[in-house]
């Protein structure tokens, strides 16, 4: 999609975080908190990245996650702008920027996937099959 165009589709935090890597305010967010049952897709094209069974309260303020829906929606490179070492994230279709993923998170996998709302849409789980996700409502059985 062309940045003009994302432009029209976007609010400006949004465009901001998915086309200029920036970060949104922590604690100050549309998901950080969210405790409903679905899933998260990339905001750009609908991707779907993360469920909400797997999601926790990092106490960083952002959404964050220990595992993908499936790991090849999500692109890692290494990222210094802080001056060290961290993990971006991008959605490996649309090359948004989502956050970064750090490696002290909570078992099974003890990874975090620190996301920026900004960069999510969250579909609940009683919407999957009428937006084009039936197929994910496979996540929620037990």
């Amino acid at each position: 999609m062309q940045k003009d165009s994302l432009k029209n589709k976007l609010t400006e935090t949004q465009f901001d975080v998915t086309q200029n890597c920036s970060t949104e305010k922590p604690f100050d967010n549309e998901y950080w908190d969210n405790k409903d049952e679905g899933i998260y897709v990339d905001i750009i094209d609908g991707t779907p990245l993360f469920c909400s069974i797997h999601k926790y309260d990092s106490g960083s303020g952002w959404p964050s996650f220990y595992d993908l829906i499936d790991s090849s929606s999500v692109k890692k490179s290494d990222d210094y702008k802080l001056g060290y070492k961290r993990v971006e994230l991008k959605s490996s279709k649309s090359n948004s920027h989502l956050g970064h993923l750090f490696q002290d998170g909570p078992n099974p996998t003890g990874n975090r996937y620190c996301i920026n709302s900004a960069s999510l849409r969250f579909i609940h789980k009683n919407d999957l099959e009428k937006e084009g996700y039936a197929n994910l409502l496979k996540l929620f059985k037990e």
